[in-house]
């Protein structure tokens, strides 16, 4: 949260560090809802513009609105009026920014996917904490970046202050998809077509004909153009071929069990 008292720390920086990005996200979420929006996006551009001009800004001057609209038309991904955290690290001056880091060493959500699939392995949507720095050493890997134990250390320390908000020692799927590029979080997608508890089981089960626990693909494919047209949404061929890539990502051996489907359409982002 941010402190009234206090100047938003680092914008002045050339660079940032995983935790300098950390304050500077806290200091401007003032709600913690892990969006910096209304007020919030205001002050954080005018501070922004004051940190690389060098000197104060005037809100209440046209130029002012007209150079935040043009800011919101290029970092503004995905056009929902706010920045996001993955937004955000495409804005601030940074070398090392882990989330920066994530948009290198993971292509795609089904790399994720994959990568995350190796530590859930009760497919419950959560690793546990101390399981979190093997999972980012495996992506880093993958990447070939080099990193030494005290910069793993760091992003490590910095996704659980972001992430376990509870401090219960766990982390979840859609909270960490959250790091992934807006065009690549497929889970952002279905955001809009979250179900309650009552409607995943029963159209689970409508598409699980043989009562098995499981669907696949075929399946898969069939249920999703089914929620698209019942929730009134555009489906775009495309695109939902890579949502189902995704989300098969889960699945064992192509087969999608219940609860791995579950985490993507029933349950809600803990923020």
């Amino acid at each position: 949260m941010a402190n009234k008292g206090q100047h938003p720390p680092y914008l002045h920086l050339a660079e940032l560090t995983a935790s300098q990005f950390l304050d500077i996200w806290n200091h401007f979420d003032t709600d913690g809802n892990g969006y910096i929006e209304g007020k919030e996006l205001e002050n954080f551009f005018r501070e922004l513009e004051s940190a690389r001009r060098g000197a104060g800004v005037d809100p209440t001057n046209p130029s002012f609105r007209e150079k935040m609209k043009e800011f919101m038309q290029k970092f503004d991904k995905n056009k929902d009026g706010r920045i996001e955290m993955s937004e955000l690290a495409q804005i601030l001056p940074t070398e090392e920014n882990f989330l920066l880091c994530f948009r290198q060493f993971v292509g795609s959500s089904a790399e994720f996917m994959a990568a995350w699939r190796r530590y859930d392995t009760d497919r419950s949507g959560y690793i546990e904490a101390n399981e979190l720095k093997g999972f980012l050493s495996d992506l880093l890997k993958k990447a070939n970046r080099h990193y030494d134990d005290q910069k793993l250390h760091e992003y490590t320390q910095t996704i659980l202050k972001m992430f376990d908000l509870n401090g219960d020692g766990k982390l979840g799927l859609s909270e960490m998809a959250r790091l992934l590029p807006v065009q690549e979080n497929f889970l952002l997608k279905f955001q809009g077509i979250k179900l309650t508890s009552e409607q995943f089981n029963a159209i689970f089960t409508y598409y699980d004909k043989d009562g098995n626990g499981y669907i696949d693909e075929q399946e898969l494919d069939a249920l999703l153009k089914d929620l698209y047209e019942k929730n009134k949404k555009e489906v775009d061929t495309k695109n939902l071929t890579g949502y189902k890539q995704s989300i098969m990502a889960l699945s064992d051996g192509g087969k999608l069990y219940r609860s791995e489907l579950e985490i993507v359409l029933c349950r809600e982002p803990m923020l």
